[in-house]
């Protein structure tokens, strides 16, 4: 008894020196991107799934307003999503949720499957490069020719990317794409099926897993919450 008077005697003197964790305040976490989903979507859905609170800034796009003309100045790269804590901002949309997931355990359990995490994000990159050029006039965002677009990009991305996901959430077994347990990337891919299937039914159809791995990851309660309680966009 004594022994523990003299220790809460020593913690209440010195309280900054033995806990400062307990008397510096959490974090202030900004996001900064387009009143869109795109590729903000992803960061959301991380800092949401990572319980991490944050401030969700949507600027008007371009077109709509000149916000993003004065905001774009004071970012680091001239784009947007943009994390900002406590003043100090990190650009780039891999490399926020790289950086939220690797504090909460979102981005594989070793330094193999985080290697594998990223392997998966980096190819669904260059499947996005090709298939957005579809995507994004078969959602009114651009001008095209759709039919020939959907021939020439949609169809060979399409079956060049997501025959390797279905492949993988097969070895897996576990529901995730990589080990036992969600990492950002499942987010990803779920955030992608799910804009896809919603923008043309049965299109991916051929790959059940993809499809029940997109329901798995939005029933966590977590995600679930968010998605119910984000704007409705279809992009």
């Amino acid at each position: 008894n004594v022994v523990n008077v003299k220790i809460s005697i020593l913690i209440i003197s010195f309280p900054n020196s033995l806990h400062p964790s307990i008397f510096s305040a959490m974090p202030a976490y900004k996001l900064y991107y387009f009143d869109i989903r795109g590729r903000g979507e992803v960061v959301r859905q991380v800092l949401a799934l990572a319980g991490v609170e944050f401030e969700d800034i949507r600027l008007p796009r371009p077109s709509d307003g000149p916000q993003w003309a004065e905001f774009k100045s004071k970012t680091s790269f001239g784009q947007m999503p943009v994390l900002e804590i406590d003043g100090k901002q990190i650009p780039q949309a891999f490399a926020i949720v790289r950086f939220i997931a690797s504090q909460h355990g979102l981005a594989g359990a070793t330094p193999f499957e985080a290697a594998w995490v990223d392997a998966i994000a980096d190819q669904w990159k260059d499947f996005h490069t090709e298939f957005s050029k579809y995507l994004f006039v078969k959602l009114g965002f651009r001008e095209g020719n759709e039919d020939l677009l959907k021939a020439e990009h949609g169809f060979p991305s399409r079956d060049n990317f997501f025959p390797l996901i279905e492949q993988q959430l097969q070895e897996t077994g576990s529901g995730f794409l990589v080990g036992d347990s969600v990492t950002w990337v499942d987010l990803l891919i779920a955030e992608a099926v799910q804009v896809i299937a919603s923008a043309e039914p049965g299109f991916l159809d051929a790959f059940p897993e993809v499809l029940k791995h997109e329901q798995k990851i939005h029933s966590i309660s977590r995600i679930k919450k968010w998605i119910e309680s984000r704007p409705d966009q279809k992009r």
